[in-house]
């Protein structure tokens, strides 16, 4: 035989060179039944499946209750009468002055029951005398006695829902704006407090906190994400707001939008602290250990080797940190106010959308009303919102990744 030939046993199979070492005539080398392992397996694609289908039911009910807001008629009081009986045939109508403003192309609706005659404003001749059209939305044109109420009606469409700059359905104002407006201002006085302390945070027990301070600082910042955001409101009504009065003086309300963004910024901190040493942490030590080979200063590899390097980490973090601003809701309920104000004054009362929500809810709403209607618009929007966040911040950890061998 040469040496470069392999004996006959090596160039079997390797179900037969076993059976020929071993001296078996057969060798299974089929996969064994593990029932636990399957059972786990089949646990876990359920748990899967159930947070998917979670969160598509609660995105289909909650689209749903919103689709409702945009699709039904509310009929608001407008604290007018009719001021003389008017025939079937009648297109001139007498009404009190008094009571809400009505415009041309209105709806209005004379009478209590819902079945009542609907009639369109054409023309207004004075504050009291307008000219309709009679019998509209199916309804008939009958004879109406004097003192019969009348009702506008009120339909929400996107674009008053997103152009309008007031809130207030009850008089057939929907312009979330003034909800949305404040979320923001909030939202980002919570970033400008809580990214650099919390990237600095993570920065120093990440890179120069030595193991003992860092045993310390770490259950420390955890602890303030477990504190219960009640007490984080009341923390910033009863201290950082009267601070914030010795420092600007009595232009700061007692309720205000940069007591309640500082006191979100410092709830986050732990979310931006968190992820971000989980990100500089990741980085290869190699990296560090070239920075400094080359002569560079531990400030010089944080900021020029580090920070680069986990960018998208703490991209993510940021954004992330972000969309827990936005849904906050008792800190903003306690300390910032409880009424719709469009302002960017961050000394002012103004409610956020969150705060809104939890606001209305408290009360006594009756199902299928326009307050209780609002709630799940508003809620949608809130969702949309966090949801584009949590895709950007996907987008963005894919962008700048980077991936080391």
């Amino acid at each position: 035989m040469s040496f470069g030939a392999q004996p006959f046993v090596e160039r079997l199979p390797l179900a037969e060179r076993i059976a020929a070492k071993t001296g078996r005539a057969e060798v299974g080398l089929s996969k064994r039944p593990r029932p636990a392992e399957r059972a786990i397996s089949l646990f876990l694609l359920a748990c899967g499946a159930l947070s998917i289908l979670t969160t598509i039911g609660f995105t289909v009910v909650l689209g749903s209750e919103a689709l409702h807001f945009f699709s039904t008629t509310e009929w608001l009081n407008a604290n007018k009468q009719t001021t003389a009986a008017i025939s079937a045939d009648d297109t001139r109508l007498s009404v009190a002055s008094s009571g809400s403003a009505l415009n041309v192309g209105s709806t209005l609706r004379l009478g209590f029951d819902d079945a009542s005659e609907h009639v369109l404003i054409t023309e207004i001749v004075n504050n009291e005398t307008i000219i309709v059209e009679r019998g509209v939305d199916g309804t008939t044109a009958v004879e109406h006695t004097t003192g019969a109420p009348v009702y506008v009606a009120a339909q929400v469409t996107l674009s008053k829902f997103l152009t309008d700059n007031k809130w207030s359905p009850q008089i057939g104002r929907f312009g979330v704006m003034e909800l949305v407006i404040p979320t923001l201002v909030i939202t980002v006085i919570a970033m400008v407090v809580s990214i650099p302390l919390g990237l600095g945070a993570a920065i120093y027990i990440g890179e120069y906190a030595n193991p003992r301070v860092r045993s310390i600082l770490k259950p420390i910042l955890e602890i303030l994400a477990g504190i219960p955001t009640v007490v984080y409101g009341y923390f910033a009504l009863t201290f950082v707001t009267p601070l914030l009065q010795s420092i600007f003086g009595v232009q700061v309300q007692v309720y205000n939008m940069l007591s309640a963004g500082i006191v979100v910024g410092i709830l986050i901190i732990p979310t931006i602290s968190s992820i971000g040493e989980d990100a500089l942490s990741a980085v290869p030590r190699a990296l560090r250990e070239a920075s400094y080979g080359l002569g560079a200063t531990k400030l010089e590899t944080v900021f020029k080797v580090l920070l680069p390097a986990a960018l998208s980490g703490i991209v993510a973090a940021v954004i992330l940190g972000f969309s827990r601003a936005v849904g906050e809701t008792m800190i903003v309920l306690i300390a910032s106010g409880a009424g719709p104000n469009l302002t960017v004054n961050p000394f002012d009362s103004a409610e956020t959308m969150a705060g809104h929500i939890a606001r209305i809810s408290t009360g006594d709403l009756s199902y299928g009303s326009i307050d209780y209607n609002s709630v799940f618009a508003i809620g949608l929007t809130l969702f949309i919102m966090t949801l584009l966040l949590n895709f950007a911040s996907t987008l963005v950890t894919r962008r700048f990744r980077e991936v080391y061998q």
